[in-house]
């Protein structure tokens, strides 16, 4: 049976973050995860999901100065300090609020510092994975269209990097919008990197709104998901076209539940 999250990065825009997860539990979702919850105390927000009667499984680590363009750190050369800190801090919140998995940003780095930026996640994901090798570490691919200039938007390069650095506790954030946008083929490529499919997210394509229109036949993705024994979590990572509650009608419209 597949596993849906709520993503409250996205989901219930309109409500502060611990009344976003009691929301989420009164939904009927038994996970969340989040994007940058780090404004709450750890306590706080464990307190408040074990009150909600939901898990929290994952996180991101920071943005960085996004005003400057940044879109995470893990690539910056010369941020090597910066990067240090910030994965400690999502490593002990992580831990604190009893999450296996971070989504560790590798940031917008110039065509010409792309070689560079690689030699640099490679380090410091290779340092992460010493330090938290009781979580797993996800490499996401973020399309350009979104994020021009993202370090990597393939699959292929997610992929590369996490065996380039060798950790057994890397994995892929196959995220089927951004795979939608930047690649296509996106039962192909679950099928072929399955094994290092760490998590799943979902968004219609091109709205990245709830996934019962656009592009992507999300049906089909949810049998394909099933046909390879996926067992992981399914992130509903998408901008609810109003109502946050009304728009969950598409679990009925394509065929599962929570």
């Amino acid at each position: 049976m597949l596993q849906f999250c709520a993503n409250l990065g996205f989901l219930w825009p309109n409500l502060a973050l611990l009344d976003r997860i009691a929301a989420a539990g009164a939904a009927g979702f038994k996970t969340v995860e989040f994007h940058w919850p780090y404004g709450v105390p750890a306590t706080q927000l464990r307190h408040a999901c074990e009150q909600a009667g939901v898990r929290a499984i994952g996180l991101n680590t920071s943005a960085g100065d996004t005003h400057a363009g940044e879109f995470g750190l893990g690539a910056l050369p010369g941020r090597e300090v910066d990067f240090s800190a910030d994965i400690d801090r999502a490593i002990s919140y992580a831990r604190r609020i009893g999450a296996g998995s971070i989504h560790v940003m590798a940031g917008i780095v110039p065509q010409a510092d792309k070689r560079r930026a690689e030699e640099q996640l490679a380090t410091n994901l290779s340092l992460a994975a010493e330090r938290a090798p009781d979580l797993t570490l996800l490499l996401e691919p973020i399309n350009r269209r979104d994020r021009p200039g993202y370090l990597y938007s393939t699959v292929e390069k997610a992929a590369a990097m996490i065996e380039r650095v060798g950790a057994p506790n890397l994995g892929i954030l196959f995220d089927v919008y951004h795979v939608g946008v930047a690649q296509g083929d996106v039962l192909r490529r679950l099928e072929q990197h399955l094994p290092l499919i760490g998590h799943v997210q979902i968004a219609a394509v091109p709205s990245r709104a709830e996934p019962d229109e656009g592009e992507i036949a999300y049906g089909a993705v949810f049998a394909a998901l099933e046909r390879l024994g996926y067992r992981g979590y399914i992130g509903c990572e998408y901008r609810p076209r109003s109502d946050t509650n009304a728009g969950l009608r598409w679990l009925k419209t394509l065929g599962v539940s929570l």
